[in-house]
């Protein structure tokens, strides 16, 4: 038995940001079910101390259930398709995979192989982020995805006429999975690396987008301003409502202000801009 299964039983809510945490500690490959999350980690890599104190840290916020077990390898791709559905954003982009149908209608099609990378567009942060893409104008910028996942907001970027995407991840499954989705949007202005902003080499860039998770936020949010140009933009999502108020306090403590906000299910998407 190759990998460990994690079957986490949580509220839907706390799904996708529970992927992003999961990640961090070493699981690569995921997908969700009707009561929350399957997640796996090959077992040299498995910290049970991490996922304990991972599960710890979430437990006063919902209720959490979680089990494990050993598994052989399987067809991972095909277990994910069967709950991979197109989306659709502001009725302006359409998101689906290679094995889904076009349709007419949309400004922007973009096609995401159904790995399991986080960012596939199906959850508030990453609908709600691209939503807010579409009002900035990207034509000739440059932009930096920090902690790309698949890919899909550096793809709409490019779509949107930026000349420059440069996106990274610390996860090489996302990497991968986004090189490849870069190869099928036919994407030619976007370069992709494996490691994290401190990796980064310094450039400024017009707009900087960043769907993580409050504590990674808080703390890069400086590093994210000293990227970013005079007059430049901020997006920024994966957190609650409730944490809106201290992160609008730490950026404006790096003389940036709050554009605009949007929200759904309690998750929020930020765009600020640069003093």
């Amino acid at each position: 038995m190759d990998y460990l299964e994690i079957n986490l039983d949580v509220n839907e809510d706390f799904a996708e940001i529970l992927i992003a945490e999961l990640a961090e500690i070493g699981f690569d490959m995921f997908m969700e079910t009707e009561t929350g999350i399957q997640a796996y980690i090959t077992q040299e890599e498995f910290d049970d101390m991490a996922l304990k104190n991972l599960i710890e840290e979430y437990a006063d916020r919902t209720a959490l259930f979680y089990s494990i077990k050993g598994i052989e390898k399987q067809n991972w791709n095909e277990e994910w398709e069967k709950s991979f559905s197109p989306i659709e954003v502001d009725r302006k982009i359409l998101v689906r995979a290679s094995f889904h149908e076009t349709k007419e209608g949309f400004e922007h099609e973009i096609i995401i192989t159904p790995k399991m990378s986080f960012g596939t567009g199906h959850h508030e942060t990453t609908s709600q982020m691209m939503a807010l893409q579409l009002d900035i104008d990207h034509q000739n910028k440059d932009v930096l995805d920090v902690g790309t996942g698949t890919g899909i907001l550096a793809i709409l970027a490019e779509k949107l006429g930026a000349t420059y995407i440069k996106a990274f991840d610390i996860d090489e499954w996302s990497v991968e999975n986004t090189n490849e989705n870069i190869s099928l949007n036919a994407c030619k202005n976007i370069e992709v690396s494996l490691g994290t902003i401190k990796d980064e080499k310094k450039h400024v860039y017009d707009i900087v987008l960043a769907n993580i998770n409050r504590n990674i936020l808080l703390d890069e949010i400086p590093t994210y301003n000293s990227f970013l140009k005079s007059k430049g933009y901020l997006l920024l999502s994966g957190f609650y409502e409730t944490d809106l108020a201290e992160i609008e306090k730490k950026c404006n403590e790096n003389g940036l202000k709050k554009l605009k906000l949007v929200s759904k299910k309690n998750w929020a998407a930020v765009v600020f801009s640069k003093d």
